[in-house]
């Protein structure tokens, strides 16, 4: 059994992590979707007031973009006092000093974040809105996989997956993760300039080539672990696909049936929103597929390599 011992309170903590962060990030996606990122000029202040005793509430029958915007920043904040948490946790109770120094990095990425989000209002600078979103995925992955290194299965991994042989999962999961972090960039394109449409389509459909490609290949796995993560990363994958079909359709109508597309209207705000969301939560889930994949091969070498080793010097076991 490996000495590391299994924090089950810890570990539910950093698992519920990125969900207290999805809540940002959908905050954050609807501001882009409604064009309400200037719905204040000032930060960290919201029109003068100090984050706390903006009257915000009053916002969601007057200013729906200021309503927003301050609901995005009080989010912002609540994950921040979260990642904290997390992190002193982590430093009282896990034993791997990589892992607490992976917390850290957490929480420093949650105030880069925020200090990128607030420069994007200062300078009003849309690239650095678009930098801001993608950036976003990068954090929830990050927290994703320091809610994996937790985990049971990662800590015995050892006893568990040690005669699995990853074989070409390994560098599937890699291509995938930079396949998807290109489609990110270029939905990111999409939405902030107006540009990358039909390389995004392209993109796509070589995504989910491999996705699928990936999701059979590890299906006949000796690790559950990993042919579970390849078939939500396929789920996942077919869900953004479905709100990508239903973002194209309320952006440019649909001929054939005389649906009309009508701008900004709720449909657009609503699947250009989901679609933005899912997609963070699919390159997610590709990166903690990856990272699982990467753990069952070290283990498999780590316990296989010092026996054929020894089976091969004079005097080995044949």
């Amino acid at each position: 059994m490996n000495s590391d011992q299994y924090h089950r309170g810890l570990h539910r903590f950093a698992c519920a992590t990125p969900i207290v962060a999805l809540v940002t990030v959908i905050a954050g996606a609807l501001v882009t979707s409604k064009r309400a990122g200037m719905a204040f000029r000032d930060w960290p202040s919201s029109d003068g007031h100090f984050m706390l005793t903006y009257p915000w509430l009053r916002d969601f029958a007057t200013n729906w973009d200021k309503f927003l915007e301050h609901g995005h920043r009080l989010a912002g904040a609540t994950i921040g006092l979260w990642v904290i948490l997390l992190l002193c946790w982590l430093l009282k109770s896990e034993s791997r000093r990589w892992v607490k120094w992976a917390g850290g990095l957490v929480l420093l990425s949650v105030v880069a974040q925020g200090l990128l989000g607030g420069m994007r209002v200062r300078l009003d600078a849309q690239t650095l809105a678009m930098l801001h979103g993608g950036l976003a995925a990068c954090v929830l992955s990050l927290m994703a996989v320091l809610a994996t290194v937790l985990s049971r299965n990662w800590l015995q991994a050892k006893d568990r997956f040690a005669d699995v042989d990853v074989g070409l999962a390994k560098p599937m999961a890699a291509l995938i993760v930079c396949l998807l972090a290109m489609q990110f960039l270029l939905g990111g394109l999409i939405r902030h300039m107006g540009t990358g449409l039909h390389e995004h389509l392209v993109m796509g459909i070589a995504s989910l080539v491999l996705i699928v490609a990936n999701a059979f290949l590890t299906r006949g796995s000796a690790s559950n672990w990993i042919a579970r993560s390849g078939w939500l990363l396929l789920s996942v994958a077919l869900l953004q696909v479905a709100l990508g079909a239903g973002a194209w359709v309320v952006k440019y109508g649909f001929a054939a049936t005389g649906f009309v597309a009508t701008a900004d209207s709720i449909g657009q705000v609503a699947f250009r929103t989901a679609h933005t969301v899912v997609g963070i939560l699919l390159f997610m889930t590709a990166v903690v597929h990856a990272v699982r994949v990467l753990r069952v091969d070290a283990v498999s070498e780590y316990v296989q390599g010092p026996i054929l080793s020894q089976a091969a010097a004079p005097g080995g076991v044949a």
